[in-house]
């Protein structure tokens, strides 16, 4: 078939991370995937939750979308008094995927909140926010090491996200709000940079799916997050 945008198959769509797009967050970036755009902010608290053992830091995130961030206007969740139940279950996502990525021993008794604000969604903006959120987050801790709060870097590798899917029975890689709209399949994974599985979340959305299917889209996905690792390294000036 061909794609919308006139993409290959595995071909993402063009990627973009701007490093430091906050001046005040301690680390920050945007990141435009396609259409999609997230501004992802990470901001430091010298605290920690009750939950978190002694001597130990937390990382967490959280997510929303712009009212206008899509093709019609949504209400804020402010103004619904409550977290709308796709935001609570993304920003999940994101606290548990960057939360692999950190040694929590070493980041020590304190806190950083990654935000992830969608400034315009086109399809895959949980995996842009992986993503960006993991650069926002390192850019944080590089902060804390050249002010010598921190004396060992807690990173332990990077994550990266990206989605696949299977569209007129077709895989297609990094989906597009069309395409995602018409998936059949919709699988959204989370990498480590060493090519392990941090998170998988596949769901037949038009009809059932085979292992040997899931396990294509995932080495599809694979192929891509390879990808955006560089693209990730290369804005955190690796």
């Amino acid at each position: 078939m061909t794609r919308i945008d006139g993409r290959a198959a595995d071909q993402l769509r063009p990627i973009e991370i701007i490093p430091n797009f906050n001046q005040f967050a301690e680390g920050s970036c945007l990141i435009r995937c396609g259409n999609t755009q997230v501004l992802c902010t990470a901001s430091v608290e010298e605290k920690t939750p009750p939950h978190v053992p002694d001597g130990e830091g937390w990382v967490t995130a959280e997510y929303s979308m712009l009212p206008r961030a899509n093709r019609e206007r949504s209400r804020r969740d402010v103004s619904k008094l409550k977290l709308s139940p796709r935001s609570a279950e993304i920003q999940r996502l994101i606290g548990r995927a960057l939360r692999c990525a950190v040694d929590l021993k070493k980041l020590g008794p304190r806190s950083i909140t990654v935000d992830c604000d969608v400034l315009q969604g086109d399809g895959g903006t949980r995996t842009a926010s992986v993503t960006g959120g993991f650069v926002a987050l390192s850019f944080a801790l590089y902060k804390l090491m050249e002010q010598g709060i921190l004396k060992e870097m807690p990173l332990k590798t990077c994550v990266a996200a990206i989605s696949a899917g299977i569209v007129n029975d077709e895989l297609l890689l990094d989906l597009c709000y069309e395409e995602d709209s018409a998936a059949q399949v919709d699988l959204n994974c989370v990498m480590t940079g060493e090519g392990e599985l941090v998170e998988l979340q596949g769901t037949g959305e038009g009809r059932s799916f085979t292992i040997k299917e899931q396990q294509a889209l995932v080495e599809l996905c694979a192929k891509g997050i390879q990808e955006v690792q560089a693209i990730q390294k290369a804005a955190l000036g690796g």
